[in-house]
């Protein structure tokens, strides 16, 4: 008896690998998208106006889409650093939503928006690739 419970394995709770890197990618997405939505709401004048850009909206939903949907990228990100199935599927559409949000944001800050554009795609291709093998 003892002979079996000494040659088991002991089993991490944590996700290990690209799932890693994927929820910690969207962790660290999440907390920045939750600096940039709390920016737009407190002084939405701080981005560059573009008044003949084809997708103009109010910057003050802007900032309320992306605090909320940092606010829930985080949370996504910690569930699928722990390796849950359900954390991978909202981390994906969450990463999905990010880079429209992303695309509309394009004519305030370019770079930016093309960078957070990459990560999400990095994002969700390791957060659907993720296998967990059995112990």
């Amino acid at each position: 008896m003892s002979d079996q419970t000494s040659t088991r394995q002991r089993v991490s709770p944590w996700a290990s690998g690209l799932i890693l890197f994927a929820g910690g990618m969207l962790v660290i997405t999440g907390v920045l998208q939750i600096f940039v939505g709390t920016a737009a709401l407190v002084h939405d004048q701080i981005y560059v106006g573009t008044p003949h850009y084809l997708f103009e909206f109010d910057l003050t939903g802007w900032g309320w889409a992306q605090l909320l949907t940092g606010i829930l990228s985080v949370c996504a990100g910690y569930g699928a650093l722990r390796g849950l199935t359900w954390a991978r599927m909202v981390g994906i559409v969450l990463s999905g939503l990010s880079m429209i949000m992303q695309f509309t944001f394009i004519p305030h800050y370019p770079i930016w928006s093309l960078l957070i554009i990459a990560l999400d795609v990095v994002i969700i291709w390791g957060l659907a690739t993720y296998r967990r093998y059995a112990p």
